[in-house]
């Protein structure tokens, strides 16, 4: 009797350690020293982890050009931010390619020796943020826990997490987690003509957005900065270009003499953004025998 008793408690206990194996553990902190980046990934039996950036981009604040005043702004946040005086989560919106990720990269390598450390999360993700922000709270560094390409459709869950966690949890922000988003829409959220029909006006003339506008407007309030980036026009494109050229190592000859080239790539991409001029840079250095480093 004492065996078969043995025996299922024995039974009992793998069922048990099965079943704990495959539910949620809680956010376990990684070795902080592995990097500067890191980024949240959570698999499909439900568990999340912080997985360090074995290679962070090496793109640094002089790299960029033609954002002298978007860049201004961010660096006195992110500074702000690093000296441990009060700073702003911050919403970086506007024209696809025109460095918004590429500036808060480079924000991370200008002030990574001072302590700043960058976590990226997917929006998906974000309903754990939470639990990422109780991991750093307790840590000396300070995070910025990065969102890049952030919009959301109506009623995915992490738009409500995020919103939480800008302004509106009964927990108070952990003064070392700053969260920096960038988006191509201002307001994050899909807009609908039909939806302008809920403004309401007085008799003084002042217009009231209704209930479904302010929802939307809500959550883009709760980031303290705004930066906005716009297209760039053909010298501003031209000028980028000649940096990455001059950054893969080309030579400035050649660099005046690809101007025409780099107007064609534009051309046919349908856009002058910083991203093509990056684009257009690799292909032409490698045809020429630029840097493979880079």
């Amino acid at each position: 009797m004492n065996e078969k008793f043995e025996h299922l408690i024995e039974r009992a206990a793998e069922l048990l350690a099965r079943i704990e194996a495959i539910l949620p553990q809680p956010l376990s902190a990684p070795d902080w020293s592995a990097s500067t980046a890191w980024r949240y990934r959570k698999r499909s039996s439900g568990h999340g982890a912080l997985e360090p950036v074995k290679h962070v981009a090496g793109i640094r604040l002089s790299d960029l050009k033609e954002i002298d005043v978007q860049m201004e702004k961010i660096q006195r946040n992110t500074l702000q931010f690093v000296q441990g005086q009060p700073a702003n989560n911050v919403l970086l919106t506007g024209a696809r390619g025109t460095g918004k990720s590429s500036l808060i990269k480079a924000c991370l390598n200008e002030y990574a020796a001072q302590g700043l450390r960058l976590i990226e999360v997917d929006k998906a993700d974000l309903v754990d943020l939470p639990d990422i922000v109780d991991v750093v709270a307790s840590q000396p560094e300070k995070f910025i826990v990065f969102c890049d390409d952030l919009s959301f459709e109506e009623g995915e869950p992490g738009y409500k997490a995020l919103k939480s966690i800008l302004d509106g949890s009964v927990a108070a922000a952990s003064p070392n987690v700053l969260i920096y988003a960038t988006s191509n829409r201002r307001h994050l959220l899909p807009e609908y003509m039909k939806e302008n029909l809920s403004y309401t006006h007085t008799e003084d003339g002042e217009v009231h957005p209704g209930e479904v506008v302010e929802e939307k407007i809500s959550l883009s309030e709760r980031f303290g900065l705004w930066v906005s980036f716009y297209p760039f026009n053909q010298e501003e494109y031209l000028a980028i270009t000649a940096q990455w050229l001059s950054w893969f190592g080309v030579s400035a000859d050649a660099i005046a003499a690809a101007r025409p080239e780099a107007l064609v790539w534009a051309l046919e991409r349908g856009s002058r953004s910083g991203r093509v001029a990056y684009q257009f840079a690799r292909d032409y250095s490698g045809r020429h025998g630029g840097s493979a480093t880079r």
